[in-house]
């Protein structure tokens, strides 16, 4: 049997981490993309990179929990006890990405020990929901040995919720693939290019923004990429989906890339935010709480108040009249992600929360 260390004991062998993904991520296949040229990662964030030296890694696709070991959860979580895990220890450390493969993580029952990431229920809280569908991913993050989030505004609301007793949360800083996304020159022509359709975008800033930059520019050609369902204003083409290597190249033709958010605690625009500065784009985007962690204002993007769509269209637009500064920005941006915010970076990040690392 495989062993690892416990939190503060010393390591006797090689530590067992299996990433439970839900069975709708099928690894396996995104395998043969990734070999394939068409996707980041050879697995899902990249989490394969945390195998190595001491390292016995492996993944898990896992449907979701079945009626009977989701009864025996809640009524876990309602006492305030953990779901029971196997007996004489299964020497492997169990690791989801969010809350939602938490779930289906602790339903297996199978390690010894289980760390989880949370990024959506820190805004649920906020908003005030207390649904089941809450409760349960709150009941799920419980269960584990420890938390990490991706935004240090989620730290204190988390521990609020998971209460006296409940498992440590940590800040991990998010990474993106440096080789998939690899650094572009500037481009020649203007183009100005947004993406993302998670529900915290805001579509109205962004579009009112836009409308300023057409009738500013109306050389630049202007690409969103978004699945709401708000009129874009003329001069601006809109897409629905990109598949990674469509987005790829929208980042390497685009000389600014523009995101409005409404306020939330997840740093929603992160990924893209990354993806554009590991292009060498520079990156105008809305502020939210954390986003410090990632765009550092006026260094390696810009960040200007959230609903405010004339700052976000006055920096697009300037920095369209400014190509060197443009270029610079775009520089440090790539720095910046090959500093401290690759791939390889977060999966160093989690072997040393799961306590994993050499």
């Amino acid at each position: 049997m495989l062993e690892h260390a416990v939190r503060g004991r010393g390591r006797t062998g090689p530590v067992c981490v299996e990433v439970v993904y839900p069975s709708e991520r099928d690894v396996a296949l995104w395998q043969r993309r990734h070999a394939a040229g068409e996707v980041p990662n050879r697995w899902p964030y990249g989490l394969d990179r945390m195998g190595g030296p001491g390292v016995d890694l492996g993944y898990r696709n896992v449907a979701a929990a079945g009626r009977a070991r989701t009864a025996l959860q809640r009524g876990a979580g309602l006492v305030g006890l953990r779901v029971p895990r196997p007996r004489g220890g299964a020497r492997r450390i169990g690791l989801a990405w969010d809350e939602n493969a938490a779930q289906r993580m602790v339903a297996q029952g199978r390690y010894g020990r289980m760390h989880a990431g949370a990024i959506w229920v820190s805004d649920a809280l906020r908003e005030g929901r207390r649904d089941a569908v809450t409760r349960a991913r709150l009941r799920a993050l419980r269960s584990t040995d420890g938390v990490w989030c991706l935004s240090r505004a989620q730290l204190e609301p988390l521990r609020e919720q998971l209460g006296t007793g409940g498992p440590p949360v940590s800040f991990v800083r998010f990474g993106v693939d440096p080789d998939f996304y690899r650094y572009r020159d500037h481009p020649g022509r203007p183009v100005v290019v947004s993406v993302g359709g998670d529900r915290d975008r805001d579509a109205a800033t962004l579009f009112a923004a836009l409308a300023e930059v057409v009738r500013a520019r109306p050389d630049a050609e202007v690409v969103v990429q978004t699945t709401s369902a708000l009129r874009p204003p003329p001069g601006v083409r809109t897409e629905r989906y990109l598949t990674h290597l469509q987005l790829r190249d929208l980042y390497a033709r685009a000389s600014v890339v523009a995101i409005a958010t409404r306020p939330n605690l997840h740093v929603s625009g992160m990924t893209v935010s990354l993806e554009a500065m590991a292009t060498g784009r520079p990156v105008v985007i809305t502020g939210s709480p954390g986003m410090e962690d990632y765009v550092t204002d006026g260094e390696n993007g810009f960040v200007v108040p959230t609903g405010s769509a004339a700052a976000l269209a006055e920096r697009v637009v300037h920095l369209l009249a400014e190509p060197d500064t443009a270029r610079e920005v775009g520089r440090r941006g790539r720095a910046a992600v090959e500093a401290g915010m690759t791939s390889g970076h977060l999966a160093q990040q989690l072997l040393l929360l799961v306590g994993a690392a050499a």
